[in-house]
């Protein structure tokens, strides 16, 4: 174990990302802990107010990714001030993106619906991370032997093939694999002879004038998302808590 430890984290220098990784999974999971203990009026815990207003959390995450993300860029990938300002900029990072989708919404929508943009967002991000922390590296460069690497013109046509796939399945309405795709170049493949979705930018240009395209991919759009729809609301329930009903909410806002 000593010497995994020191042959894949100590000496690439990835104990920071490793220290990082681990105080953004754990901030978001304490966060949610206790705002959902402030939800239920259970604890010790309340929000934060400033002469009548309401301090998000975001905004102590935002200035803990500023004093990491420098602390980082000066104290190197080696020694104690850079393992510090990583686990700094872990937590930042946690607490910012816990409350992603107020900021993509600038509106509390925190436990709506759109509330589960943030929980998505923290999950893609701890898992391109971790996969990043294992080995794999953005554009398959990972995959390049070493002749490879040393020759500017492969390891620039390779970026510019993942990134096209990348494209090419951000287009195909299918934003998660998209992102997964530039750290795995498998999903890319796969991703790219997949049919679009149904309302994707590819099937409005390409499916045009092919009606059983469309209709093939609005059924295969249709049991994918009847297959994994349930699973993940039950996924981001249990990680950040259920929504609110949205008709209570919306009769309280009338009042």
């Amino acid at each position: 174990m000593g010497d995994w430890w020191q042959r894949n984290i100590t000496e690439p220098g990835k104990l920071p990302l490793l220290l990082a990784l681990t105080a953004f999974v754990l901030t978001f999971l304490v966060t949610r802990a206790i705002t959902r203990l402030i939800r239920a009026g259970k604890g010790p815990f309340g929000n934060v107010q400033a002469g009548g207003v309401h301090i998000h959390h975001v905004v102590p995450g935002v200035a803990l990714t500023i004093v990491g993300g420098f602390g980082a860029v000066a104290g190197g990938r080696h020694g104690f001030g850079s393992c510090l300002a990583a686990v700094v900029f872990g937590v930042g990072a946690g607490l910012v993106l816990d409350e992603f989708a107020l900021i993509l919404h600038l509106d509390d929508v925190y436990w709506t619906e759109a509330g589960r943009k943030s929980v998505e967002a923290v999950v893609l991000t701890a898992a391109l991370v971790g996969l990043w922390l294992v080995g794999f590296a953005p554009f398959g460069v990972n995959d390049m032997s070493e002749d490879e690497l040393q020759d500017r013109g492969s390891v620039i046509s390779s970026v510019a093939v993942s990134f096209l796939f990348a494209l090419v399945i951000l287009a195909k309405g299918k934003p998660r694999m998209a992102v997964f795709s530039v750290i795995v170049p498998l999903v890319a493949l796969w991703g790219v002879i997949r049919l679009a979705r149904p309302d994707s930018l590819w099937a409005r240009r390409f499916y045009r004038r092919r009606p059983r395209a469309r209709a093939k991919a609005a059924l295969r759009a249709y049991h994918h998302d009847r297959r994994w729809s349930r699973p993940r609301r039950a996924l981001q329930d249990w990680l950040g808590g259920r929504p609110d009903p949205e008709e209570p909410r919306r009769a309280v806002e009338r009042n």
